[in-house]
């Protein structure tokens, strides 16, 4: 048996695990929640001891918690931020009540407690560390402190070192030309490089819609308390709070102009969550070209080779699979699904309330960071580290019946077809049939058809 003491809070008496740092309503919510077995992510957490730590301090400059109580709230808030394990102190899962109370009051419990062993009298969780605040403007706020943290910190450096990867490769490999593909069928000659540079240029406007989402995401709901009213708040907390989380995080955060929108609604999240799975849909195209460039190398493509990581089968030796693109691809319908739960968690801002917080937090933190991971993992495993196999472009390249489109405005759209449809039934070199068929001479027909001239006609 685990030994337990006795805590209260406004419901009763109630056992709690005798070395556990939180309190009864913690322990009421791992009793009543027992759903998922899944935890608020760490990154929410980290941020919502921030958001405490902030609120303190922000609370001892305008003079509404003494400095004795202040300084220990900060020193609990400093001391968990340093742990490795801090999770072990917040058990509450993800599908609780919908305003993520049940994770505010865990914090509160928490610092309270360790507040209280540093100050030598009584740090309440309600009264002390939650003081000028509510669940209800706590969590909103902490779900665009930790996302706009991720976001800025983690997410777009990532998409930017993805780009800067790309560009590169693009750079090393223009001397290849290849042929195009529409609806997977042969197409027009295209650069190596171009159809790299197309995926950097699909990246930076993502990077455009990221970045347009910051403003809105470090603008904060603290300071509206319950409803948005700001009841039991100083009238300079808002401000002061937002200052001082802005130097704790080196985030530029501000707080709303209206309260009542940032707690009834939650549009900024939807709004991130969407252009996060407009970058999901961007890298799963990435991904996929490289699964067809690479796939064979006998019986596929075979236009490249990605980096051999792993072995591919359990049963066929030698086989060797487009693991990291495969990954990226399952990370971006996951964050596809995600952006699903988030519009619909979106749509429950019932009056003055969104009762959809925690789900909506769990899911965005999961994206975020699935995103994050995802642009490393297939700059550097994939993208950084693939060889072109040139005897294999080449060969499917200058057979291919498709280049005679570059002779339509000299024989006409008719004659070219003509020509293509030999050069299929034929299986012959394109410039064979054309030289064969028309009284265009060999000379200029090899500058017509020239693949890499007609890269940039």
């Amino acid at each position: 048996m685990t030994a337990t003491r006795t805590e209260r809070d406004s419901m009763g008496e109630l056992q709690v695990p005798e070395n556990a740092l939180y309190g009864a309503q913690t322990q009421r919510a791992i009793q009543n929640f027992p759903v998922s077995g899944q935890r608020m992510p760490e990154a929410f957490v980290r941020a919502l001891i921030t958001v405490k730590k902030a609120a303190a301090q922000a609370n001892m400059k305008l003079k509404v918690l003494d400095n004795d109580r202040g300084q220990a709230i900060v020193r609990a808030c400093d001391e968990l931020l340093a742990l490795d394990d801090v999770m072990q102190h917040f058990p509450v899962d993800i599908f609780q009540t919908g305003s993520g109370t049940s994770t505010n009051m865990n914090a509160n419990e928490v610092i309270a407690r360790l507040a209280s062993r540093y100050s030598g009298e009584e740090v309440h969780p309600n009264d002390h560390v939650n003081y000028g605040q509510s669940s209800n403007d706590v969590i909103p706020t902490t779900i665009h402190v930790s996302a706009a943290i991720a976001l800025s910190n983690e997410l777009i450096p990532a998409i930017e070192g993805l780009v800067s990867i790309i560009e590169v490769k693009a750079k090393s490999v223009a001397q290849f030309c290849k042929t195009g593909r529409t609806h997977l069928m042969d197409a027009m000659p295209v650069g190596m490089d171009q159809s790299l540079l197309a995926w950097a240029s699909q990246l930076k406007q993502q990077l455009k819609n990221l970045r347009a989402v910051q403003p809105a995401i470090q603008t904060l709901a603290q300071g509206g308390t319950a409803v948005g009213t700001g009841v039991n708040a100083h009238a300079n907390f808002a401000t002061t709070f937002s200052d001082t989380l802005g130097e704790l995080t080196d985030i530029g955060f501000k707080p709303a102009d209206n309260f009542f929108a940032l707690i009834g609604s939650q549009d900024t999240a939807v709004t991130l969550s969407g252009a996060t799975k407009s970058l999901a849909v961007t890298l799963m195209k990435i991904a996929n070209d490289l699964r067809w460039m690479n796939s064979g190398p006998l019986a596929g493509l075979g236009e490249i080779a990605l980096p051999a990581l792993q072995p591919g089968s359990s049963i066929m030796p030698g086989k060797v699979n487009p693991v990291i693109p495969e990954a990226v691809a399952m990370a971006s319908a996951q964050v596809i699904g995600n952006d699903t739960a988030i519009t619909v968690g979106g749509q429950s801002g019932n009056f003055e309330l969104n009762v959809m917080l925690p789900m909506i937090a769990s899911n965005l933190l999961s994206s975020l960071s699935l995103m994050t991971n995802s642009a490393t993992l297939i700059g550097e495993q994939a993208i950084e580290g693939f060889t072109v196999n040139q005897d294999n472009i080449e060969a499917a390249l200058y057979r291919n019946p498709v280049l005679v489109t570059a002779l339509n405005p000299v024989i006409g759209y008719a004659k070219a077809a003509e020509i293509a449809k030999a050069a299929y039934k034929e299986n012959k070199p394109v410039i064979d049939v054309a030289e064969a068929m028309t009284d265009i001479p060999r000379g200029e027909l090899e500058s017509l058809l020239d693949p890499k001239k007609l890269t940039t006609p």
